[in-house]
């Protein structure tokens, strides 16, 4: 499917000139007279964004490398410096409404109400809610986790996801909140609470470094839609055009199985609702 994409689509997309033929302003025009562009990212966002001896790492980590190249060819810049601006799920919007980053890579959900704050670029990625629970608690759906603790990161749109799923299913769970990822799983591991409810490749990351992951299961229901984009500052058409047309190349050339492929190739090939999403984000110069 991705190479049928890369054979349909590479030409449409393979234009770079999109920022050179609006002309320059706001955040973009910035980053063409300074050369340099800030990106944000996650630490605590595996495999989507992280830090591996002491750099950034993962799947939108790799594609943002790819669309600040991008914005270097389109901008005809001989060069283009990356600042990586390190952030937690609290800090991750601050920085781009404080102008301290032109981007932010990690595993943001789009929502109504973050865009009242931020923008977004093309999808990047689909996910669902998940929840983790250790393999001898006898838990093994959603249902089960009636009486039980479940710790989740605030503010998050999982944690709105779950204490819907427990209102809707009229569940006695006591919804305990978290400052990350780690902690989640830390809480979990150490028997604070009975489940731990994130975005269900981020539990795989996180029980990926448990040193027993026969022990831990992830439940069969999926209790959310998250889909995944760049964040970005409002109000700067610019340069949420450039970006799109650096995720237009790497959708339409077909590289994106490859960035996939190194994330994600243990746990399966893409779903074809997430191929259909690479096909409608080659959009067409």
């Amino acid at each position: 499917m991705f190479r049928t994409i890369a054979l349909t689509l590479a030409i449409l997309a393979a234009g770079s000139g999109a920022a050179q033929a609006q002309g320059l302003d706001g955040r973009l025009k910035k980053i063409a007279a300074t050369k340099t562009i800030n990106i944000a990212y996650r630490t605590d966002a595996t495999p989507f964004a992280f830090q591996a001896e002491g750099k950034p790492a993962g799947f939108s980590v790799d594609l943002c490398k790819r669309v600040a190249s991008s914005i270097e060819r389109q901008l005809k810049l001989s060069a283009l410096k990356v600042n990586w601006v390190p952030v937690t799920v609290e800090s991750r919007f601050d920085v781009i409404t404080q102008g301290r980053a032109d981007m932010e890579c990690g595993s943001s959900t789009v929502t109504l109400a973050r865009m009242q704050r931020v923008d977004f670029s093309s999808y990047i990625f689909l996910e669902t809610t998940g929840v983790l629970v250790k393999g001898e608690s006898g838990v093994r759906a959603f249902a089960d986790l009636a009486g039980k603790k479940v710790a989740v990161v605030g503010g998050t749109t999982n944690e709105r996801s779950l204490k819907l799923q427990i209102e809707v299913r009229k569940l006695a769970v006591t919804v305990v909140p978290m400052r990350n990822s780690d902690e989640g799983f830390a809480a979990l591991n150490d028997g604070k609470v009975d489940a731990f409810a994130s975005d269900k490749l981020l539990l795989i990351g996180a029980a990926s470094r448990a040193k027993d992951t026969s022990s831990l299961a992830i439940l069969p229901e999926d209790l959310s839609f998250e889909p995944y984009s760049i964040a970005l500052p409002r109000n700067e058409s610019s340069l949420r055009l450039a970006v799109n047309t650096g995720l237009a190349k790497v959708y339409g050339s077909g590289e994106i199985k490859d960035i996939y492929d190194r994330w994600f190739k243990p746990f399966g090939r893409a779903t074809p609702l997430l191929e259909s999403l690479y096909i409608f984000g080659s959009i067409p110069e």
